[in-house]
């Protein structure tokens, strides 16, 4: 959520960086109500004043006996009772338009983000690794030694369309990369691992900016629970309402999750194969972070993704996104793009946004500056590290053989019981 302090005191910068995601002219808006808002509060506030100052005056016209002044006194203590409350609950009124005005407004992108309209103008900044050279190269799916194991027809019958049933081996090497990935930010990118809640309440999914724009993404239990579309909503909220010491940040966590997106506004595409589901599973990256670390955490969490790709020998590309590409809450992002031999061409498999403090406000996460002063919102961060779904689908169709067998990435062989390959009827060895 944006600070309106800094709305009022920058309009015009306010307005040239929501242009850039083609929002257009929305300070007069804001600042018309934020007029309004603060007027009834002062309205309030003086007939409170002009209240108590009436009762005051009780006081001494019961002492002097002044009958008439005593009826006249109370009686406009009652009519001011009555003023208060009804200025009050308008200037509520007003406080949560505004806010709510404010929770539907993306966040501004940082001066460095290339300005564009859509994922055509997304700029290249790094690429790791050769695409494979493979002859009639198969969609995951399609592959002979997969098939066994990947079944989309008995998942339909038991859920419907965008689910998918994993058996064997292709069901090891999925739980495989989600092992992997953990032990990796774990070990070596130095994450705290977390297990959390998949169903969560309004105000988590307000603080992580999925509520009020994106309900429909989501899925919503009868009792009032959200289904989490990914583990940043429970990771991020773990500071809600906090006030943290400086000394604490930053606070880097990882959690393997089920994650669950209606795919809204997706029909007809990725209708094939497992790239496109309701139900997910992703390794989460989050950090809270001092504003001023959080542009070199960004940079580090990318190559914490970057790490994981690199080590299972999957080649890819990193691209920043432009103004018109980002997500709602992101100030930049950093999105890795696998290649996919099936497909011919590069598929995002993770973003990585730094969101500054926009996530905090609605959070209210803050911490306490350790020489003192105020206190200040922390600056969170998100990033997939990374989607298991899609790793698997890349593991696959880079690792295929002519023979419909598949070789694996040797650093999961650990996890494989020693083995390297799935053979052409699906079994491992």
């Amino acid at each position: 959520m944006h600070d309106i302090k800094y709305i009022r005191e920058n309009p015009e910068v306010f307005d040239k960086a929501l242009s850039l995601r083609g929002i257009s002219k929305m300070s007069a808006k804001i600042l018309s109500l934020d007029e309004e808002r603060r007027s009834a509060i002062l309205a309030a506030e003086t007939a409170t004043a002009e209240q108590n100052k009436a009762a005051k005056e009780i006081g001494k016209a019961k002492s002097s006996n002044d009958e008439t002044a005593f009826n006249t006194l109370r009686d406009l203590v009652a009519s001011k009772k009555k003023e208060v409350t009804s200025l009050a609950s308008h200037a509520k009124e007003l406080d949560q338009e505004l806010t709510d005005l404010l929770m539907t407004i993306p966040n501004i992108p940082l001066s460095d983000v290339p300005a564009g309209q859509d994922e055509l103008e997304n700029i290249e900044i790094f690429k790791w690794g050769t695409p494979p050279q493979i002859k009639n190269a198969k969609e995951h799916f399609e592959i002979a030694g997969v098939k066994p194991g990947m079944d989309f027809e008995t998942a339909s019958k038991l859920s419907g369309s965008r689910f998918v049933l994993l058996r064997g081996s292709i069901a090891r090497v999925h739980r495989a990369l989600s092992q992997f990935m953990l032990d990796t930010h774990i070990n070596e990118h130095g994450m705290t691992e977390t297990m959390t809640p998949v169903l969560v309440r309004d105000e988590a999914m307000y603080g992580t900016n999925q509520l009020p724009k994106f309900a429909e993404d989501s899925y919503k239990t009868t009792n009032g629970w959200w289904l989490i579309p990914t583990s940043e909503v429970t990771l991020t909220n773990t500071v809600s309402g906090q006030n943290l010491n400086e000394t604490d940040l930053p606070i880097r966590l990882t959690a393997h999750t089920l994650c669950f997106r209606s795919e809204a506004g997706s029909a007809g595409k990725d209708t094939s194969g497992m790239l496109r589901q309701h139900q997910f599973e992703k390794v989460e990256m989050v950090s809270i972070t001092h504003p001023a670390q959080s542009l070199e955490e960004h940079s580090r969490m990318t190559k914490c993704a970057q790490a994981i790709l690199e080590k299972l020998g999957l080649p890819y590309r990193t691209v920043v996104l432009c103004t018109g590409d980002m997500g709602f809450g992101a100030q930049k992002t950093h999105d890795l793009e696998v290649w996919l031999p099936g497909q011919g061409k590069y598929r995002e498999i993770s973003s990585i946004s730094i969101c500054g403090d926009f996530q905090a406000r609605r959070m209210l996460a803050r911490f306490k500056p350790g020489e003192g002063g105020k206190l200040q919102f922390v600056h969170t961060l998100n990033g997939s590290g990374v989607a298991v779904g899609r790793c698997l689908i890349a593991v696959l169709e880079n690792g295929q053989n002519e023979d419909g067998s598949v070789s694996l990435p040797p650093v999961l062989s650990p996890y494989l019981g020693n083995c390297t390959r799935i053979n052409s009827t699906g079994g491992l060895e």
